[in-house]
């Protein structure tokens, strides 16, 4: 029996279509065209400078947020008495300044209101003369405040630990100071010298007795916190003793010093 000839057979349909060249290139699935937009990287001048800004924005909120922490841990640390005592100056600290805020707004009113404002700016010049006195040390004072009495058996007190209790009643609000007779003003200087305290080269020997002019509710804490003025003397085998008397006098005088050079201007 006779084969037919394949050349005489119908074409069969071929099994597998095969793209035709002439239909055009194929376009890309999804994920390549995902690929393709994201890689390789295409960015504007403008873009760039915005990553940069939006990286030193959130550098900077963290910095912040750290230091926000840090203070945070710090007072959960603290002890609750540490904690009561910085509560407290902050609300004397804010009262000291609404007081200041009420004075300067009363000055002001006057001012306004005072039908001869200017007596009442001369009135005002010779206060203010007078309180850059008590500060200079050139006219006496008296008023409320602290009377701090230092005890030295062992000759142990410095003139840093002097200068220390100076310091702490300057930044409690001490207007007026003086040390056994000597005027406290903002240049006088502290020394040890010959076994001895000097203070503006005069010296001063125990019981040293510093006076002192302001709010007693604030200076006597700022020289009894923990590990302060009074606890260091004490461990150097000195007695020390703050009392408040009724009246505070700081008579001691310092003579008004002429400028060299400075003049006042026309």
């Amino acid at each position: 029996m006779n084969q037919p000839n394949e050349a005489n057979q119908p074409n069969q349909p071929n099994q597998r279509n095969e793209p035709d060249a002439s239909d055009g290139p194929r376009r890309p699935t999804g994920r390549a065209a995902l690929l393709a937009a994201l890689w390789p990287p295409r960015a504007s001048r403008g873009q760039l400078v915005a990553a940069v800004l939006l990286f030193v924005l959130g550098l900077g909120l963290a910095i912040q947020v750290r230091a926000a922490g840090s203070e945070d841990t710090a007072l959960r640390g603290a002890r609750p008495e540490d904690l009561v005592r910085i509560l407290s100056d902050l609300e004397d600290r804010s009262a000291r300044l609404e007081d200041e805020q009420s004075t300067l707004e009363d000055q002001r009113a006057e001012l306004e209101n005072s039908s001869d404002q200017a007596e009442e700016a001369r009135r005002q010049s010779e206060e203010r003369e007078r309180q850059l006195g008590v500060l200079a040390g050139t006219v006496a004072a008296e008023g409320p405040g602290i009377t701090l009495r230092v005890d030295d058996p062992t000759g142990a007190v410095t003139a840093d630990m002097l200068l220390d209790a100076v310091q702490e009643l300057r930044a409690a609000g001490a207007e007026a100071l003086q040390i056994n007779g000597v005027r406290i003003v903002a240049s006088t200087s502290f020394v040890d010298h010959n076994g001895g305290v000097h203070v503006d080269d005069e010296r001063v020997r125990a019981p040293f007795v510093i006076d002192a002019i302001g709010r007693p509710q604030d200076l006597e804490p700022a020289l009894n916190i923990p590990g302060g003025v009074v606890q260091s003397m004490e461990n150097k085998q000195a007695a020390v003793a703050v009392t408040r008397p009724e009246t505070v006098t700081v008579d001691a005088l310092r003579s008004a010093e002429q400028p060299d050079y400075a003049q006042l201007s026309s």
